[in-house]
């Protein structure tokens, strides 16, 4: 039996049954968030320890360390580490509620075109903060390190507070996952009818100032770090481009031909 995703609902609730419904919805999401919370919190000594290995590997072995200035410092960190990772924990019940609450009101036809990018959303910001964690992060921490040394006599030397470097893991993180979903955004731009794989093209040499400046606005102030986040971005930028064409050749394919036979005129009788 085929899968067959059914149109709007036939029954029309009133307002008030759709704001208990969101209300539910929230609730669940935010049941999940705080459960993932908990656990993640319990964890939290082991997911810092986990975030901390790009910096460990970019010092020389045995060497380097993390500090904490404030006596609160300390406890407060592992409150963020926990926060988000259990955001991270809980988006796929957080997302299927959201879906829950928004799927009865589209087409079925609407479903099938949403559902890609429901899926892909994920997928593409999991690989941007893969790509942060095992290649951007330890570049650029090794970079940042060249730094030490003697300056007029004195020993110039990193001590990274915990605080401080929770936030740039953050930054990297963030800035990755989310710029990776530029071909959600422009796919959907163009399903929607608003922007054409014409005009996107046309504009090329603005998207790509554009990506260099928010690669250097959204990332730490290193060129390695905006490089390594423009050129993806770049070739996520190309690749949405191609995937738009594949999409209009299809459907130019899928519409049927004109009819160009002219009718036969009838002849008057005689």
């Amino acid at each position: 039996m085929a899968f067959k995703l059914p149109d709007l609902d036939e029954s029309q609730a009133p307002l008030l049954d759709h704001l208990i419904e969101l209300r539910t919805r929230l609730l669940r999401s935010l049941a999940a968030f705080g459960l993932a919370f908990a656990v993640c919190l319990y964890f939290a000594e082991d997911i810092f320890g986990f975030l901390v290995r790009p910096l460990t590997a970019a010092f020389p072995h045995g060497e380097g360390r993390l500090i904490y200035t404030k006596l609160y410092e300390a406890f407060f960190v592992e409150i963020k580490v926990a926060l988000f990772a259990a955001f991270f924990v809980s988006f796929p019940v957080i997302a299927n509620q959201l879906w829950a609450f928004v799927a009865p009101g589209l087409y079925a036809r609407e479903k099938r075109a949403f559902l890609p990018f429901l899926i892909a959303t994920p997928v593409l910001f999991t690989s941007g903060a893969t790509l942060a964690y095992y290649v951007v992060m330890p570049t650029a921490f090794r970079w940042f390190l060249g730094f030490e040394g003697m300056r007029g006599g004195l020993k110039l030397e990193a001590l990274p507070g915990t605080s401080d470097y929770l936030s740039l893991v953050m930054q990297f993180i963030l800035a990755f996952g989310f710029s990776f979903l530029l071909p959600v955004l422009l796919l959907l731009l163009n399903r929607a009818g608003l922007v054409s794989r014409a005009q996107f093209a046309g504009a090329r040499r603005y998207a790509i100032v554009a990506i260099f400046a928010v690669a250097a606005i959204i990332t730490p102030p290193d060129v390695v770090s905006q490089l390594m986040l423009a050129v993806p971005l770049l070739v996520l930028f190309e690749g949405s481009l191609l995937l738009m064409w594949f999409s209009e050749k299809r459907q130019a394919q899928d519409q049927p031909e004109p009819d160009l036979e002219q009718p036969e005129q009838s002849q008057p009788p005689v």
